[in-house]
């Protein structure tokens, strides 16, 4: 056991394992992925359908703007963003192609994006930039990660002239690493790129003060490391940017008779849906305050640093980045040996029950260990028991 582990109450951490309804015959380890909301949360939301449902137009005409912006406004509070800069989206990735939609780029422009990045990310990109003559240029980083100045200067020294927008990971997805993302914006700022942070694994996991960032746009989802439901997350422009931005559904912004007043009304109304998972996100801000985000943020680093720590004296394969908190968070990402990934996580799942990732990443073989509030020490070590197995039967 690592000294962060035995440092902390796991009878308090354990205690708030009772919230989630995984599955008693399984172990989910892959919160990163879809991180499923705990019961206050989901009640939170099925008090929302009651009352859409029970009286829908008393819903959408008196209760569902003042309820939005009620929400958005606590959002906003808890990641520290203006609320009027603030809109909610599905997820991080229909943030983003919120954004690639409406970014002013033209021919021979061009967008950079790390190594790193989440796949559907460089997709988005890589059409925005294929409709205008634009180009998408992939910046490698540095391996093993070592400094964040080694980190920020191998990125920034990839910049070229016709650098219009750097899009980048808060902490990337593949490989779980956190990057340095202040200080690429400040220097970006200087040598007049624009920013847009990918940052659905920031919300919870670690400390997150937007503003003080420096970026010109911040997209998230809110179901993962907060718990809010599937289907919340948030965009975040800055008021520089906010006029180049617009609906990807244009409807009536705000229902008639109330009019347009800010960036954010056009967003608040986008036609009839259910807005549930949005007006749940404050149950999910209200419950991570009840543990403690500093209790949450130090005892899931230490489950994933102990997960790290037995999975690396199995394998005695290095990770990628140090042993700090500065560069993981809540999920350990450790190599394994070649061989067939889908297989693996099949078998892990088939045979023992245990749902984790296996990501193929730069020609080699990862786990991605996810770990929030139900995951447990015992859970890890039937992980690397089950991995040590799965492994064997390989050769």
């Amino acid at each position: 056991m690592t000294a962060t582990l035995a440092s902390l109450d796991l009878d308090r951490w354990t205690s708030f394992g009772k919230f989630w309804s995984i599955r008693p015959d399984s172990i989910y380890l892959n919160h990163g992925s879809f991180g499923p909301p705990p019961e206050p949360v989901r009640a939170a939301r099925l008090k929302w359908i009651d009352e859409l449902d029970c009286q829908p137009m008393d819903f959408f005409v008196r209760t569902f703007e003042p309820a939005w912006r009620a929400a958005r406004d606590k959002l906003a509070e808890f990641i520290s963003v203006p609320a009027d800069s603030l809109i909610f989206v599905e997820n991080a990735t229909a943030g983003m192609n919120v954004v690639a939609d409406s970014f002013p780029l033209h021919p021979g422009d061009e967008v950079v994006l790390t190594d790193h990045e989440y796949g559907a990310v460089v997709r988005i990109w890589e059409r925005a930039c294929e409709r205008v003559g634009a180009r998408v240029t992939i910046a490698r980083l540095p391996l093993p990660f070592t400094t964040a100045q080694e980190t920020v200067d191998t990125l920034l020294s990839q910049i070229t002239h016709g650098t219009r927008l750097i899009v980048i990971s808060h902490i990337t997805s593949p490989t779980a690493v956190i990057l340095p993302v202040q200080e690429i914006c400040r220097r970006a700022r200087e040598r007049g790129v624009t920013v847009c942070i990918d940052g659905p694994h920031a919300p919870a996991q670690i400390p997150l003060d937007i503003a003080s960032l420096g970026c010109d746009y911040y997209t998230a989802s809110c179901h993962k490391w907060l718990s809010a439901p599937f289907g919340s997350g948030f965009l975040y422009v800055s008021t520089a940017y906010q006029s180049r931005i617009r609906p990807p559904v244009l409807s009536w912004g705000r229902l008639p008779p109330l009019p347009i007043e800010s960036w954010s009304d056009e967003f608040c109304w986008s036609g009839t849906r259910d807005p549930s998972s949005y007006l749940a996100i404050p149950a999910a801000i209200e419950l991570m305050r009840e543990v403690g985000l500093g209790f949450f943020q130090k005892g899931s680093h230490a489950l994933a640093q102990y997960a790290r720590q037995r999975l690396v004296e199995l394998t005695q394969l290095e990770p990628i980045v140090p042993d700090s908190s500065t560069w993981y968070g809540s999920m350990a990402h450790v190599p394994l040996p070649p061989g067939n990934r889908a297989a693996l996580q099949d078998a892990l799942w088939r045979q023992h029950s245990i749902e984790v990732p296996i990501v193929d990443w730069n020609g080699c073989r990862f786990i991605r260990v996810s770990c929030h509030l139900y995951n447990t020490p015992e859970q890890i070590d039937r992980l690397v028991a089950a991995i040590r197995e799965l492994l064997r039967a390989e050769k």
